[in-house]
């Protein structure tokens, strides 16, 4: 693997995902003006729009 490669995961797991950034906000839920949706929510109901069919 590269040098540049190496580095950049190594800096990506001992400082980017070192846990420091995992806190939970209210920020979406301030913008939004409702509780944030889970991932798996939105895509289920948003597919059952048609939106994303051919």
């Amino acid at each position: 693997m590269p040098a540049e490669f190496a580095w950049l995961l190594k800096e990506l797991f001992t400082e980017v995902l070192d846990g420091c950034n995992e806190s939970l906000t209210d920020g979406i839920e301030r913008v939004l003006g409702r509780a944030p949706k889970d991932f798996s929510a939105y895509a289920t109901e948003t597919a059952s729009t048609g939106i994303w069919s051919n």
